[in-house]
């Protein structure tokens, strides 16, 4: 209640998470009750290491849940072939957090100009090129890039306009990220 005033929420919340699976099988049926109660429209679960993804996964298998935030970006991948289809098939929205590794990615590219291929979808800066990579798979439904300046937060919020990559344009920023 006392982080919903904070938040100036009102009596309802869209998202409510359950962060790091912490404690989780206690925590879904109370969440669960203040749902049907009114208080949040929707009930995920977070963790930001991919060692977390098979009880993730298990879950997603077994538990109504809406949303599920995980660690996704060019630079961790593993989501890709077993939990971003699950959450598809299962209409699990997808939150990927850590989408530039840290700022691991940042200082992989450093020193390298943006590719050609940028002015397609219109990305301007590596960010935009990363999180519109991240935010055209079709599983995923919003990024959260975590950031501490305005300046890299305008940037940030770039990405959400314009063009995103189809399917083979994704393709070639995975191999040219990786070619690293």
């Amino acid at each position: 209640q006392a982080s919903m005033e904070k938040m100036r929420a009102g009596k309802s919340l869209d998202l409510m998470q359950i962060h790091n699976l912490v404690d989780w099988r206690t925590h879904l049926p109370t969440l669960r009750a203040w749902k049907a109660g009114g208080r949040f429209r929707t009930i995920g679960i977070t963790h930001f290491t991919v060692s977390a993804f098979d009880e993730l996964m298990a879950i997603m298998r077994t538990e109504a849940i809406e949303f599920v935030q995980l660690p996704y970006s060019l630079a961790i991948r593993a989501a890709e072939d077993r939990l971003l289809p699950l959450a598809a098939d299962k209409g699990i929205a997808v939150i990927p957090n850590r989408p530039f590794d840290g700022a691991n990615m940042f200082r992989r590219v450093k020193g390298r100009t943006l590719p050609d291929f940028a002015a397609e979808i219109g990305a301007l800066s590596f960010a935009q090129l990363f999180l519109k990579s991240l935010v055209a798979h079709p599983a995923v439904t919003c990024v959260i890039p975590g950031t501490a300046s305005p300046s890299h937060m305008s940037d940030n919020v770039a990405a959400g306009f314009g063009p995103l990559p189809d399917t083979a344009l994704r393709r070639r920023i995975v191999d040219w990220y990786e070619k690293g």
